[in-house]
């Protein structure tokens, strides 16, 4: 009896709203299903940075950024840093040819961006701004010579070197700078959907 009230009681707990919720990463973020990937103080990779192979056309995933994502760097001119989120290489150097989800903090909003290299050339295009705690839908494709960027509906693409029909590579992870590291520890939280 005792556990059907604790079970009624945050199920009633959970249905509620507030408006002005301060997210931290203390708070009761994700569900188990995410993964927290954790960028500490003076680094640049975060705890799970692992070699492992992607093949494939596209990534799917989701991501929760906490009030972490929000920081000012030493130097003004480094707050437009594109820091990177999640994606893949296509063959063993990133700085080559690559698409990744970019992110940063600057005036006052969480910005998402495009960010790839493509035969050596880097190249970026900012994608929309994102809520504290929203839950983000993210593809990355590839066509002939585009890789095609979707954040929350919104689509953008950006030159691609390579025309294969599939990518063979690797996995990009969280990564924060730049020029200079995490200035204070930083956690995102992504789930990888149909992959």
């Amino acid at each position: 009896m005792k556990n059907s009230f604790i079970i009624l009681a945050l199920l009633l707990f959970a249905g509620c709203k507030k408006d002005a919720v301060k997210i931290s990463s203390d708070s009761s973020l994700t569900d188990p299903l995410y993964t927290k990937y954790s960028i500490s103080v003076g680094e640049h990779y975060c705890d799970k940075t692992t070699i492992k192979a992607f093949a494939g056309t596209h990534i799917n995933f989701n991501v929760k950024f906490d009030s972490t994502a929000i920081y000012k760097t030493i130097d003004p001119i480094n707050q437009y840093d594109i820091n990177k989120l999640y994606g893949f290489s296509e063959g063993i150097d990133n700085h080559l040819n690559s698409a990744r989800i970019g992110w940063s903090w600057n005036k006052n909003a969480l910005r998402l961006y495009a960010y790839v290299y493509a035969d050596g050339i880097r190249n970026f295009k900012e994608i929309s701004t994102v809520a504290i705690g929203a839950v983000i839908c993210i593809t990355i494709s590839i066509s002939e010579k585009e890789y095609i960027f979707s954040v929350g509906g919104k689509k953008l693409s950006l030159p691609r070197a390579l025309d294969e029909t599939t990518v063979s590579g690797y996995w990009q992870y969280p990564y924060f700078g730049g020029d200079e590291t995490a200035p204070h520890n930083t956690y995102i939280y992504i789930l990888d959907t149909q992959n």
